[in-house]
């Protein structure tokens, strides 16, 4: 149970660190080119925004299942890659076919997989939800200087 826990603790970290560096790499990227996208507008360009910004976060989940996997592979827990990579998406993701199954030695490790998963994942949605919030209230001030002008 030890090994298992202490590899836990050391990919939570990990998986931790690498969100938030992505999110802050994703963050620049949209503050670099927002400045394209007027409100009301441009419903394509918000969109296509909004497309990438899910693509950069589905980049970053990927990146993290990844690194289970090859934590996965470099214990030798599964036979292939494959499967290893196969059943981090389906732990990380909290989906768990259960069709590919962790070593019981190994199970604290894969249900702390789906914690930490769970948790990215929610903090992935709350910057998606900020984000739209965000586009909404820059919308909603662009309005109130125009109706400001017409006064």
């Amino acid at each position: 149970m030890l090994p298992s826990l202490g590899i836990a603790a050391l990919l939570i970290t990990l998986t931790v660190i690498i969100h938030m560096t992505g999110l802050i790499v994703l963050m620049r990227f949209l503050e670099a080119r927002s400045h394209h996208i007027k409100p009301f507008q441009s419903g394509f360009r918000q969109g296509l925004f909004i497309v990438l910004v899910i693509l950069g976060l589905v980049a970053i989940h990927f990146f993290e299942i990844m690194v289970y996997a090859m934590a996965y592979s470099a214990l030798g827990i599964f036979e292939t890659f494959e499967a290893s990579l196969y059943y981090s998406t389906s732990a990380f993701t909290t989906v768990g076919f259960g069709d590919v199954a962790i070593a019981s030695e190994w199970r604290l490790l894969g249900a702390l997989e789906g914690l930490n998963g769970f948790l990215l994942i929610g903090w992935s949605t709350a910057f998606m939800v900020a984000l739209i919030g965000r586009m909404r209230t820059n919308e909603m001030d662009w309005l109130d200087r125009l109706r400001d002008r017409r006064d």
